[in-house]
């Protein structure tokens, strides 16, 4: 699992006047509002429409600002990546100063894997509003995506002292922790998340993970099915609790949930060979046959790695 937690959350732009209900648009403020009014009900397009009308019309530079923010935002809603940034740069070039621009830029830049434009960006949001927390934390998701583990950990302190309620940015801090190895550290942050948000599934995985990774067997298998109460067809899961089972011995536990982990997810070749060693070690020979020649075929790389054991039990040897 160990995935990162972004939190890109766009900031919409509204105006104080707004048309009577039912009223033709007229000024780029009512079209601004019908936007914001039909993106709120899932209309992109039809949003967009009215933002792009908005534009059209003589008004206030901030006005027009807001109409390319609230564009940008529908049209990232609709992952036209490209077009929200061009928005947002026009939002920018009419406010310099406004924050939300620069954040909302970097949002979709993160999200279009342009980690560097990300961190400029969001470090431009920072130098303007220093609380910005949600900018610490995904200036730290681009940071730990570039490999900047400690850059990142220092942003997502950062986002906690701004917001010490902030569950994403503890679970984003154990995510980093952990690819440090430091998981004592990792378990703190993630056990924080958890007690702020208790159905945090993907926290109680990766607490398991690090758990497993400290031989704490029943600890780990403990959160695993924590996650299973919480999201019961995810396949990342039970792989997890299958390979702390087959850790602690106890074969058949995890022969079933490499059954279920295959079950939810039919290409995953390591959970077929690891069946096959449990088949092989409970004698289940014709079984282990058939479940080595599915991972080999899904995944040819996987051969080599159990061609050692396979040749030891030959013949059913132990």
């Amino acid at each position: 699992m160990l995935n990162i937690k972004a939190i890109l959350i766009f900031v919409l732009l509204g105006l104080i006047c707004q048309a009577a209900p039912g009223q033709t648009p007229s000024t780029a403020e009512d079209y601004n509002n019908r936007g914001l009014e039909r993106q709120s009900k899932g209309d992109l397009d039809g949003a967009i429409d009215d933002y792009t009308k908005a534009i059209g019309l003589k008004a206030k530079p901030s006005t027009i600002a807001i109409a390319y923010n609230n564009r940008a935002n529908a049209r990232a809603n609709k992952n036209d990546l490209d077009g929200a940034i061009a928005d947002y740069t026009k939002a920018i070039e009419l406010q310099p100063a406004d924050p939300e621009n620069y954040y909302n830029r970097g949002v979709s830049r993160l999200a279009r894997g342009d980690n560097d434009g990300a961190i400029e960006d969001f470090s431009r949001t920072i130098e303007l509003e220093p609380r910005f927390f949600l900018a610490y934390n995904n200036r730290g998701n681009a940071r730990k995506a570039k490999g900047d583990v400690d850059g990142a950990i220092t942003d997502y302190t950062k986002a906690l002292e701004q917001r010490p309620q902030f569950a994403e940015a503890y679970y984003n801090r154990g995510v980093a922790f952990q690819s440090k190895e430091d998981f004592d550290k990792a378990i703190r942050d993630y056990s924080a998340a958890i007690g702020l948000a208790p159905k945090f599934t993907d926290a109680f995985v990766n607490r398991g993970q690090a758990k497993q990774s400290r031989h704490d067997l029943d600890g780990a298998i403990a959160d695993y099915d924590r996650a299973l109460e919480l999201k019961n067809d995810e396949a990342g899961i039970y792989f997890a609790r299958a390979t702390a089972r087959h850790e602690k011995k106890d074969l058949n536990g995890a022969l079933a949930d490499y059954s279920k982990t295959i079950e939810l997810d039919p290409a995953s070749a390591q959970s077929y060979a690891n069946r096959a060693v449990i088949e092989t070690l409970q004698g289940k020979h014709s079984q282990a046959d058939q479940d080595f020649k599915k991972a080999f075929k899904i995944d040819p790389g996987l051969k080599a790695r159990f061609k050692e054991f396979i040749e030891s039990h030959k013949g059913g040897r132990p």
